[in-house]
């Protein structure tokens, strides 16, 4: 079952934290159709937020298809959004450990990893893009 946090200085709206976590989660295979979410009451107690926030959530998620919600049962997984199998994410995941660990290793931060990360994967994108047009 998945476990939520918040971040609170992100600028993410709280709700969308939760969309954007069980998004990951759907993902990389942690979460698979039929597969039950938390309670509200759950994640009220877990991490201590709104009750409301926490259905606005569910409501995002369902009205993306992504979850159904059982009156009295609860919220299910309706679908996966891996694209890989597991095999080829668990490849791709010690490759990722490996680089993660050199950048470590030569003094950057979590932010600046982030930053080259998501900077590559945009040249990368524009790249592909166009190679492809």
């Amino acid at each position: 079952m998945i476990e939520f946090h918040l971040e609170k200085h992100t600028g993410v709206a709280p709700y969308m934290q939760l969309v954007q976590q069980v998004k990951q989660a759907l993902r990389l295979n942690l979460l698979q159709p039929g597969d039950q979410l938390p309670t509200v009451r759950e994640v009220v107690t877990q991490i201590a937020i709104n009750p409301n926030t926490v259905f606005k959530a569910y409501r995002e998620l369902e009205h993306e298809g992504l979850v159904e919600s059982r009156p009295g049962v609860g919220t299910f997984i309706l679908k996966s959004l891996a694209s890989s199998s597991l095999a080829e994410q668990e490849t791709l995941r010690e490759d990722l450990t490996r680089w993660l660990r050199r950048a470590l290793t030569i003094g950057l931060d979590a932010e600046s990893i982030t930053a080259l990360f998501s900077n590559t994967l945009d040249h990368l994108q524009k790249e592909e893009a166009t190679h492809t047009t």
